[in-house]
């Protein structure tokens, strides 16, 4: 699967962003990582927190691509992670791990159950990870 196929099935759309743009977002992803280490909030607070991150750095990745994801189809979160493959060179084990974090977020969120801090741990350490992973990848394109 290529981008071009994604975009080809409705995944994806076209997407032209500003440089001001992807800095805002970056900030963001980087706050809520931030956010994740604070240890007087919940461990659903601080997953949610970290995957927030992720999420932004995985829309990071298709942005500096010119793409995003269709949000008004049914999941956009699911294929954001998966692009990243293609975006930022993730391993697909690392997607494997990022994804079962995409699904716990579900279940904690539609279904109430808790977060163990294992979980939460996991998270964090991913996002940790990935927006390293999206800074290079923006300083490159800076760069380049």
């Amino acid at each position: 699967m290529t981008l071009q196929n994604l975009l080809a099935i409705r995944r994806l759309q076209t997407h032209r962003v500003d440089p001001a743009a992807l800095l805002k977002l970056l900030e963001a992803a980087r706050r809520n990582l931030a956010d994740s280490h604070i240890d007087v909030v919940s461990d659903e607070n601080r997953f949610d927190a970290a995957y927030k991150c992720i999420m932004q750095c995985a829309m990071l990745g298709l942005w500096v691509h010119g793409y995003r994801t269709a949000t008004s189809q049914p999941g956009h979160h699911q294929t954001a992670i998966q692009s990243l493959v293609l975006t930022m060179d993730v391993p697909q084990a690392d997607v494997i791990v990022l994804d079962a974090l995409r699904r716990q977020r579900n279940v904690s969120d539609y279904e109430g159950d808790p977060v163990t801090v294992a979980a939460r741990a996991a998270c964090a350490e991913q996002a940790i990870r990935l927006l390293a992973r999206t800074e290079s990848l923006l300083e490159r394109k800076r760069a380049g």
